[in-house]
């Protein structure tokens, strides 16, 4: 899928399809049955595709050294974790079933390495589902740094979509694709970034900022 495919600004089209198909579902049943009360589930569900798949627009932070979220939610974890890189932040936003679930890129620059991996469906709010469960992880480097962030499937999200690949020229808060259905997303931040978040904080993707490079707070 391209960017643009996610650039709807009002809803991601997969909502549009869902909603028909449980439309249809809610027709044949009165159709057949002649019930009203039989097609409110799928009525409700079809209204909660549209809801869903939502795509607002954001208004993308601008400056220097700014690291920004790829998603919406709650920052479960906020920590220090070795890398074969060396020391790294590592900041995991949990997404509930009732978040934005578009991701964005955190940076912008150069798309290094599209890792996708299948794995377990554990609850995404557990740490280790960040290593057992289905995720695609992507790293992004520029001038300043090396940015790496994993989206990860959860207990019920069953399919990550990433449309990016390596070479890819990205912007920061670029749609990149989505995980359905409640899920995580890990980033990993370069060690001399100054945090912005801590843990129990809601950050919405592409708009709140994570930590800012040294460069950016008027450091070396």
């Amino acid at each position: 899928m391209t960017e643009a495919q996610y650039n709807q600004g009002i809803m991601v089209k997969d909502g549009l399809w869902y909603a028909f198909g449980l439309l249809l579902v809610a027709a044949a049943v009165w159709a057949l049955t002649g019930f009203v009360w039989l097609i409110v589930p799928p009525l409700l569900l079809a209204l909660f595709a549209l809801w869903f798949f939502r795509d607002p627009e954001r208004s993308i932070p601008q400056g220097a050294g700014l690291i920004v979220s790829p998603a919406d939610g709650i920052v479960t974890e906020a920590e220090w974790v070795e890398t074969t890189l060396g020391s790294r932040l590592r900041v995991s936003i949990f997404l509930n079933v009732f978040d934005v679930h578009v991701n964005r890129v955190p940076v912008s620059g150069t798309v290094t390495v599209v890792d996708y991996r299948e794995g377990a469906f554990l609850n995404a709010g557990r740490a280790v589902s960040a290593i057992e469960n289905e995720q695609t992880m992507i790293v992004i480097k520029n001038a300043e740094c090396e940015v790496a962030f994993k989206q990860i499937a959860g207990l019920i999200a069953r399919r990550i979509i990433c449309n990016l690949k390596v070479g890819d020229k990205v912007e920061r808060g670029q749609r990149m694709g989505m995980i359905k259905f409640g899920s995580r997303c890990d980033v990993l931040i370069p060690a001399e970034a100054d945090l912005k978040v801590s843990v129990g904080k809601r950050v919405t993707g592409g708009l709140t900022v994570l930590a800012t490079l040294p460069s950016a707070d008027g450091g070396e």
